[in-house]
């Protein structure tokens, strides 16, 4: 199954959606009406006419707020007063953002991370003051509040003479209903019995005017929409979390997948020596100290005892080869992708082509990764896929290098249920890579892996 999903239970994906149907299996809604001409009866466009309305009064309350408090406290800077007051300016700020980022996320839908929280060394009102005049994020709150206004007016003001002035010219036909005083007799009678009734004094007029008023009705939502787009971006950039605080947080979280990466590697390397390859030198040490004891009293069992010995030490220089070929491959740094990778595709329980189109090798770091990237696919391909035969593909695209492993198995495999294909998306991750995995029931299973050309 890919690693792309989307919520069905969602609001406006129900089997009975206003102003469409579900295509029965397909999981696509179809309308009866395209998107223009439907768009002004769509709860989307009212939710988003809703918040350019809100725009209006809220911004009056942040900009005054905002000027009011900053004045105050720039002002008393001169006494000890000035400075709690512009830290209590941007406090207040500061929960107008989460206010704010409610109403877009309730009305537009933008989901905005919080801000970065206050850090502070030690508790008390000095610190917390502190802390609020060295947070940038204080600052873009009260920058939000300040350049909210102006724009507050100006789509408050255009989307209500827009949606006023079309509503009202494509209803202009019903007002002779509504005020049958502006009705004449001269005109196209409706209704009545010559004397009294509805007449229209100029249907052409009436039938243009309508028209006219259509076309702004049809305009409306997408024009208001347009003017939403602002708000997104204001709201996006000043009241969520900064690129480096965002960039910061996400390299703190690599790190701790590397360090948390590099703790299992020594784990399992600890233990495999432990268990393997230690384990068979104490046997082999005992052996030969047996067999020297016995070399005098009786050479045969010595000999024999020795040959043992030596079987033992095979086993464990194959043991320690192997531990060393999944720390880091001498073929790998001898002769680069391309053979360590048919090294490994040799050892697969299926047969596996190998295609490595690289002009020069990457950085040795990522070169690393995209070696066991691949062990670990093939690996998956031996133990779980039940596939007749899988194929590598490397190659680099756009200073990337990218990886595809592809088997015809069963398929079935996912990044979401915890297996060792979570790990190796976590490790991908960390140096700024991408696992996507393709796998639907009955096959075939293609995983692409994109890491950086250089760390």
């Amino acid at each position: 199954m890919a690693t792309q999903y989307r919520s069905q239970d969602a609001p406006g994906y129900g089997p009975y959606s206003a102003g469409g149907f579900h295509d029965g299996g397909t999981g696509r809604e179809r309308h009866l009406l395209p998107a223009g001409l439907r768009a002004p009866f769509e709860a989307r466009s009212w939710r988003e006419f809703g918040y350019v309305l809100l725009n209006l009064p809220i911004g009056i309350m942040l900009f005054t707020y905002a000027v009011t408090m900053v004045s105050l406290g720039a002002g008393l800077l001169v006494t000890f007063l000035g400075v709690p007051v512009l830290a209590a300016a941007l406090g207040g700020c500061r929960l107008f953002g989460v206010l704010e980022r409610a109403r877009a996320r309730r009305l537009l839908g933008l989901e905005v991370a919080e801000p970065q929280p206050l850090r502070t060394t030690k508790p008390g009102v000095l610190a917390w003051t502190g802390a609020l005049l060295k947070s940038g994020a204080s600052w873009r709150a009260l920058l939000y509040a300040i350049l909210h206004f102006p724009w507050a007016v100006f789509s408050f003001s255009v989307s209500l003479v827009f949606w006023t002035l079309g509503w009202s010219l494509v209803t202009y036909p019903l007002w002779f209903w509504v005020f049958p005083m502006w009705a004449g007799q001269g005109g196209l009678q409706l209704y009545g019995d010559g004397q009294h009734g509805i007449y229209l004094d100029n249907p052409f007029e009436i039938t243009v005017t309508a028209l006219v008023g259509l076309l702004f009705t049809l305009a409306t939502p997408w024009i208001v929409r347009a003017l939403t787009m602002v708000d997104r971006v204001l709201v996006y950039g000043l009241l969520g979390p900064s690129r480096l605080s965002a960039r910061v947080v996400e390299l703190e979280s690599d790190r701790g997948v590397v360090v948390d990466t590099a703790a299992a590697d020594l784990r399992r390397i600890e233990r495999d020596l432990h268990d393997g390859a230690q384990a068979r030198l104490v046997a082999l040490a005992m052996d030969l100290g047996l067999a020297k004891e016995k070399l005098t009293e009786d050479p045969r069992a010595a000999a024999r005892m020795v040959d043992e010995a030596h079987g033992e030490v095979k086993t464990a220089l194959q043991e320690l080869r192997d531990l060393a070929r999944g720390i880091h491959p001498a073929v790998l740094t001898d002769r680069g992708l391309d053979a360590a990778l048919s090294a490994v595709a040799s050892r697969c329980t299926v047969p596996v082509r190998v295609e490595v189109d690289l002009a020069e090798r990457p950085a040795a770091a990522i070169e690393g990764i995209a070696y066991f990237t691949v062990s670990e696919l093939l690996q998956n391909v031996s133990k779980h896929s039940g596939a007749r035969s899988a194929s590598v593909d490397v190659w680099r695209s756009d200073g990337r290098l990218l990886i595809q492993v592809e088997d015809d198995g069963v398929g079935n495999a996912d990044v979401s249920k915890g297996s060792g294909l979570a790990g190796l998306a976590e490790r991908l991750d960390a140096v700024d890579g991408i696992l996507i995995v393709d796998s639907p029931s009955g096959g075939p299973t293609r995983v692409t892996a994109e890491l950086p050309w250089r760390r």
